[in-house]
């Protein structure tokens, strides 16, 4: 059997009486009936037609958002709307529920449950990112209330200290001073999962260790400096790599004309990124503080 494509088509198919032929066996053409008195053509175009299509020639060629491509307006609104998700429900949870410690903990793991599902989903859900921004921003409401009654002041030191990081990461990405390279993404996913084990390891000693150091191996002072110091610069330097790696690809995906519904995805990423360079910079001003 042959190509279907060719075997149902009148001009390649096998049935060739189905293609209009003249009387003397030639092909005929649109307009032709074989032994018609004449031959019909199809009507002239009027000028009201071709002023249309004049119109519609002299008209600029459509952008990314008309022909639903991603654009960086779709990604700064939908990140600005996340964002205010964060904060609506950080004040919900630390003025109207006086931080809430069942509620601040039942969103701490919320938040991680469904970070990992919009991480590894291919398609972006809108829902369950906003989902994600409200979980995120009742922990960080708890958790910024408990820091603050503390250490006075430190919120806000912190949320500049963030604001600050993400300007110049992303100043020094549009100029160029900072290019993202094989190198640099090895570095940034080493760093990371070294940084993840030991943040586990740390987790796991403050919570069933015999060691009641606030801060678990952070605690520990080398030369009279407290370990958590360095550390804490480190993974501050870390989550602005990271930033420089999401804003590539948030450059790449505009490039490549992805569907704008990622807009979702990319917007999602740079709010995950900027919660956790947010708390680490609550770690550590908070031990700089001690």
């Amino acid at each position: 059997m042959s190509n279907p494509v060719f075997e149902n088509s009148p001009y390649f198919g096998k049935k060739r009486g189905a293609v209009p032929q003249t009387p003397n066996g030639y092909p005929g053409h649109p307009g032709y009936a074989p032994g018609a008195t004449g031959t019909t053509y199809p009507p002239m175009v009027n000028g009201q037609q071709v002023a249309d299509l004049e119109h519609a020639y002299a008209q600029p060629p459509a952008g990314p958002a008309q022909i639903g491509r991603m654009t960086y307006d779709d990604v700064i609104v939908k990140t600005g709307g996340l964002l205010a998700i964060v904060v609506a429900a950080g004040a919900l949870n630390w003025f109207v529920l006086g931080a809430n410690m069942g509620i601040t903990i039942a969103a701490a793991i919320v938040g991680l449950v469904l970070g990992l599902v919009n991480s590894f989903k291919r398609e972006p859900s809108p829902a369950l990112i906003m989902a994600y921004a409200a979980a995120e921003g009742l922990f960080l409401g708890g958790i910024s209330a408990v820091f603050e009654s503390s250490y006075s002041g430190i919120v806000l030191q912190a949320v500049l200290a963030t604001g600050a990081t993400f300007v110049a990461t992303l100043l020094l990405f549009k100029s160029g001073a900072v290019r993202v390279t094989p190198k640099l993404m090895r570095f940034v996913l080493i760093a990371l999962v070294g940084y993840a084990l030991f943040s586990l390891i740390n987790l796991g000693i403050m919570f069933f260790g015999s060691s009641d150091a606030a801060w678990g191996l952070r605690s520990m002072e080398i030369m009279g400096i407290p370990l958590g110091i360095p550390i804490g610069i480190f993974a501050v330097g870390l989550a602005a790599f990271c930033l420089i790696l999401d804003f590539d690809a948030i450059k790449r995906g505009v490039e490549r004309g992805v569907p704008a519904k990622f807009a979702w995805s990319a917007a999602f990423g740079l709010v995950v990124t900027l919660v956790w360079l947010y708390l680490e910079f609550l770690r550590l001003l908070a031990i700089f503080r001690e």
